[in-house]
């Protein structure tokens, strides 16, 4: 069985110019210090990889992802940058970087009281943690993947698929707070125009927030699960005259420096 990791980084890079924005806007709100050494966690495709190089192009830059396919993409993409295979809940490496980017990535991962005084324990005294999470299960498009997982005959397999880890903004605040000399955080709504209707809707979210679900149901039973989902969708964000959805998509920002 393949877990949430498991991405083919083909259907994650369909939508590429609407990922890589987010990454942009994160890295340009890093303070304008040197940044000698720096590190992708969560690298995917290597995407955020090159934003954070265009950012810092003096920088010994890599990349870790926990998912095979997308180190493999990210290699193909840019074969100077080294970049491997590993889980970032296990990374011990102890630093020290002068920035740390997790861009769409940290909210797959649990006990983030743990997880983000460990990543600021990795940066040098004045290095940035920069953090951007989706911050949409409250969304049409995650309550939607609920319902019809909670409906369907697949509900016993599907129980407790979508976890994610959610602090609000003000709870990583005062979680960075005590060990930082400066925290920066902020939420911004994407408005992504999707042509295609739910069809592309559902080819977003095949890239990142099914992909869970999907991977817990069989052959037969993913296509009975899109087609449920797919006309919900189209009920929750009906197409515009030329055929273009307007995605809301909420995002939480952090750049975190450290004492």
């Amino acid at each position: 069985m393949t877990t949430p990791h498991d991405w083919y980084a083909k259907q994650y890079v369909q939508f590429e110019d609407e990922r890589t924005r987010p990454v942009r806007d994160l890295l340009a709100a890093v303070p304008p210090t040197p940044i000698h050494i720096a590190i992708d966690i969560g690298c995917g495709p290597g995407n955020s990889t090159e934003a954070l190089m265009a950012r810092a192009p003096a920088a010994a830059v890599r990349g870790i992802d926990a998912s095979a396919d997308m180190i493999q993409a990210a290699r193909k993409r840019l074969p100077e940058v080294r970049f491997d295979v590993a889980d970032i809940a296990a990374w011990d490496e102890p630093g020290a970087y002068d920035l740390i980017l997790a861009n769409a990535v940290l909210q797959w991962l649990p006990a983030h009281e743990k997880l983000f005084p460990k990543l600021v324990g990795k940066l040098a005294v004045g290095g940035h943690l920069a953090v951007q999470m989706p911050d949409n299960l409250d969304e049409p498009a995650h309550r939607l993947m609920r319902e019809v997982a909670a409906a369907g005959p697949w509900a016993g397999k599907l129980k407790g698929v979508e976890r994610t880890e959610r602090f609000d903004a003000r709870r990583y605040y005062a979680l960075l707070a005590p060990l930082c000399s400066r925290v920066d955080v902020w939420r911004t709504t994407y408005m992504h125009p999707l042509q295609g209707g739910a069809d592309a809707v559902v080819e977003w979210f095949k890239g990142s927030a099914l992909r869970p679900f999907l991977a817990a149901l069989s052959e037969d039973e993913r296509p009975a699960f899109l087609t449920r989902y797919r006309d919900a969708i189209a009920q929750a964000y009906p197409a515009l005259d030329d055929g273009t959805v307007l995605l809301p998509f909420p995002r939480l920002f952090i750049v975190a420096t450290r004492k």
